[in-house]
């Protein structure tokens, strides 16, 4: 680190590192204060992955966080910063500036289960929370899917609505209360945020409380209205969110961005889909994706002039289009992109990390090595993704042809044998740790009515229905079949475009036919019937032409030795005729006459396999306005996986859907990947396998992109009911609070029918006396949401009847004391007089002092 510049040390064995801006410096926020942000202020954080799943790519993240309320000064010195943070910490880092209630999806994955957006600002000095403090009384607005946050609102029920999770927080008891139209998800999400807050700002002892229906929980009701006072009018809902839809994210534009003399030129270069190749490293330039996010991308030839300039650009980009000034903006280094901006273009690839790591799983995720032994699949599930195999294929395979709309078995010699105008069930059954498992492809053929399709996807629900939801189940499209398809034949799938089918109807074959074969190995190789014309030929590859008489195996000139032996083993399985082998260049010239005469054909070696280095993408679907609209998670793990959910994972060859066993959508789910191909920015092919996964039957194809995988997890998942029912039982504390509103009668104190703040004051008899630093930004900014510990001395509590007696108080047992008594603060109860005497001092000084030092004073004079 740079310490002439200011810049703070660097914890290299923590992930996450977040400073507040004070006085115009970093200063370091207590790691249990992480998730808390006052909106006066601006924030910096830092990640960097310590985890080996996420070393493509940059290294870290750099964040800057603005408070809705933060001063313009904060915001510059913020920016500051973190340009001296970024020069220090080099240029494989992504620059990010977030807005509060507008962050990007990077920076909510940092945080679980929320974050919480505090009032006010955070006075100098002093620490963001102290566990252990029940000197609390706010009301939070609960809200968010994937990502929750919570927003400090009035304490009010004008604050309440319909839609949203409400959080009355108490000190000793937090009232969850759950709007009519919240959804069982969005309690469950809730509670998890509020469970958090108890463990985190309370060590685990305020009691928690639900409110689900109001007729059914009049104690708590009781105590919100003492808090909130009575509620006159109706509930409102919300307004549904404009929620950016992936049309809107699909819509990417290219600027190049440069200095003409004095002026700054900004011009358009291209549209959907891009490529790697318009970037020059020696310019910068915006990405602007449907303005929900600007892209600055920097060149690692470009100034230090203009990556200074990067975040100034583009805040100017964004208000000459005129855009929200919370769009996020994120700036990447050439070489150090991350993987959503990566995801913008048609392919991608690393040049200079393109030869590491040779003989296993590269640095980037690649698969750096062909032949391996797929025996060991099942003990090493990250291979098994990689290689997109489950197994070595030894399992038991069934396959049923779709024929006037039912599923008809296909004889086990015909396995393989497909038709372009049909659609195929093949049901692979394997074993896994001892257990039974199942994969049901769902094979579609390019020339299938949508008639037969339809019955397709009915069949294998039919089937699912069968083996009781325990099917995987795999769309492929014909052409597009991934390797453990492939496999399962040994090679030895052909695919004819017409002929006589498995039930002897539909057109008899012509009497000239040409199959393309291509593949090395029966994990690669497919072979498809085309047009019989010169012209489908091509040098790379291996073509059988069949005619009347005699069957050519022709082997171009780019063809390899492994190529020439998978050929030699499919054409079996085509035709039993003779065999002539002709070479490219050595033609007879009856294989041209069979094919209509000479005609140009592509004499080039096909290009390789697709080496994109794109790394796998984790989103949370849902459709509110009925378009789908996703939500990323950064640095996934097997924990963002919710029962109540459908996520997607893009491992760019395929889609996986995963189904939460609680999911209420889940016909969806095919529809939402097709969705999402279709309106990908880099204009991804409609052919790529989609693969339903429901939970607990996860294959080792989708577990091998996580970093770690507990197959136990599922085991004792409670549901939220569940959850409620069994520990939430908030009795004492509650029944203690609900005896307080009889006792005091707070719904009779004057105030236009409405408590006001002495029954707020009067509350606090069961709450700890110190001042709460959780506190701190509603006391700055003036709220009267909070009281502080110099008034407690003159609430009606401790004044009934001038003070209770110091005998009945003092050296007394829980049990011996008067009824209403809070044996945890019984001095409370003493007349000013009487504390005065006892301790020496006036209430106003003693809870003034540290929270140890009240105690110690206390159990000396018997008052603890």
């Amino acid at each position: 680190m740079d310490v002439i510049k200011g810049l703070p040390a660097i914890d290299s064995h923590r992930d996450l590192h977040i400073w507040i801006i004070e006085n115009l410096k970093m200063v370091p926020v207590p790691e249990r204060a992480y998730g808390n942000f006052f909106e006066e202020h601006c924030y910096i954080l830092l990640h960097v992955p310590q985890s080996l799943k996420t070393t493509q790519g940059p290294s870290s993240d750099l964040h800057y966080w603005v408070g809705k309320k933060a001063a313009a000064e904060a915001q510059g010195a913020a920016g500051t910063l973190v340009q001296h943070l970024q020069e220090a910490l080099g240029g494989a880092t992504v620059q990010h500036r977030d807005v509060q209630g507008y962050e990007s999806d990077c920076f909510r994955s940092y945080f679980h289960p929320g974050v919480i957006y505090r009032k006010g600002g955070l006075a100098s000095a002093l620490k963001h929370v102290e566990t252990n403090i029940y000197n609390i009384q706010r009301l939070l607005r609960i809200k968010g899917r994937k990502h929750v946050s919570a927003t400090e609102v009035e304490l009010s029920w004008n604050s309440f609505n319909k839609d949203d999770i409400f959080l009355l927080d108490l000190g000793k008891v937090m009232i969850q209360w759950n709007g009519p139209k919240s959804s069982t998800s969005e309690k469950a999400r809730g509670l998890a945020l509020t469970c958090s807050l108890q463990d985190r700002e309370r060590g685990g002892r305020a009691q928690i409380a639900i409110v689900d229906d109001e007729g059914q929980a009049a104690d708590l009701m009781e105590i919100m209205e003492a808090v909130l006072g009575c509620r006159v009018g109706n509930l409102y809902a919300t307004m549904p969110n404009k929620s950016i839809n992936q049309l809107q994210k699909a819509n990417v534009r290219l600027y190049h961005v440069y200095e003409k003399g004095e002026d700054l030129v900004i011009q358009e270069l291209a549209t959907r889909p891009l490529t790697q190749d318009l970037l020059r490293e020696e310019d910068c330039y915006i990405l602007d994706q449907g303005g929900f996010r600007i892209y600055v991308w920097q060149g690692r030839m470009s100034s230090l002039q203009e990556k200074k300039a990067a975040f100034s650009r583009a805040l100017g980009f964004i208000q000459a289009k005129g855009y929200p000034t919370y769009t996020n903006v994120e700036v990447v280094n050439d070489g150090a992109e991350s993987a959503a901006f990566k995801q913008l273009f048609r392919t991608w690839s690393i040049k200079q990390r393109r030869n590491r790591n040779v003989g296993g799983i590269s640095g980037t995720g690649k698969l750096s090595v062909v032949k391996l032994d797929v025996g060991n699949l099942h003990s090493q599930p990250e291979l098994a993704a990689q290689l997109r195999m489950v197994d070595d294929c030894s399992g038991k395979v069934e396959v049923w042809c779709i024929q006037d709309l039912t599923r008809q078995p296909v004889h086990p010699k015909l396995h393989g044998q497909l038709y372009a105008g049909n659609c195929y069930l093949v049901l692979y059954t394997y074993q896994k740790m001892g257990q039974v498992q199942y994969i049901l492809y769902l094979w579609q053929g390019h020339q299938a009515t949508a008639h037969k399709i339809k019955a397709l996807n009915s069949n294998a629900e039919e089937l699912d229905l069968m083996y009781h939801g325990a099917l995987v189940q795999e769309h492929v499209t014909m052409g597009s079949e991934p390797p453990h398809f492939l496999a399962i034949f040994q090679g030895q799938l052909v695919v004819f475009q017409r002929s006589t089918e498995h039930n002897g109807k539909g057109q008899p074959a012509p009497a000239t036919r040409l199959f393309h074969v291509q593949g090395t190995d029966s994990y690669n190789t497919r072979t498809m019937e085309v047009p019989a014309r010169a012209s489908a030929l091509n040098s790379s590859d291996i073509f059988l032409l069949v005619t009347a008489g005699i069957c050519y195996l022709w082997f171009g000139k780019g063809c390899s030795g492994d190529q020439r032996e998978m050929a030699r083993m499919v054409t079996t399985v085509i035709s039993e005729k003779n065999k002539e082998i002709v070479l490219e260049g050595q033609e007879p010239p009856q294989f041209w006459e069979a094919l209509g005469g000479r005609a140009p054909y592509p004499s080039n070696r096909s290009l390789p396999e697709d080496v994109s280095n794109f790394q796998p993408r984790l989103f949370e679907c849902s459709s509110p306005m009925g378009h789908l609209v996703l939500t990323e998670v950064v640095f996934f793990s097997q924990g963002d996986l919710d029962k109540y959910d459908i996520m997607l994972l893009d491992t760019w060859h395929e889609i996986f859907l995963w189904l939460g066993e609680a999911a209420s959508e889940q016909k969806k789910a095919v529809a939402w990947g097709q969705e999402y191909l279709k309106t990908h920015p880099a204009g991804r092919s409609q052919a790529t396998p989609i693969v339903l996964v429901k939970q607990a039957r996860e294959p080792p194809t989708f577990t091998g992109w996580f970093y770690t995988w507990d197959p136990y997890k599922w085991t004792n998942n409670q549901s939220y009911e569940e959850v409620v029912e069994g520990s939430l039982r908030a009795i004492s504390a509650i029944s203690e609070i609900t005896a307080e509103v009889h006792n005091f009668r707070l719904s009779r104190w004057p105030n236009n029918g409405r408590t006001g703040p002495l029954a707020l004051q009067a509350l606090k008899g069961s709450q700890d006396s110190s001042e709460s630093e959780l506190e701190l930004g509603p006391n700055v900014s003036g709220s009267s949401t909070s009281i502080s510990a110099s008034s407690y001395h003159s609430s009606p509590r401790s004044m009934i009847n001038g003070g209770l007696p110091r005998e009945q108080l003092m050296h007394q047992a829980a049990e011996d004391l008067p009824e209403g008594v809070d044996p945890a603060h019984k001095e409370f109860y003493l007349s000013d007089a009487d504390f005065e005497d006892i301790f020496g001092k006036s209430k106003e000084e003693f809870y003034s002092m540290a929270k140890w030092k009240q105690q110690q004073e206390k159990k000396q004079l018997g008052l603890f």
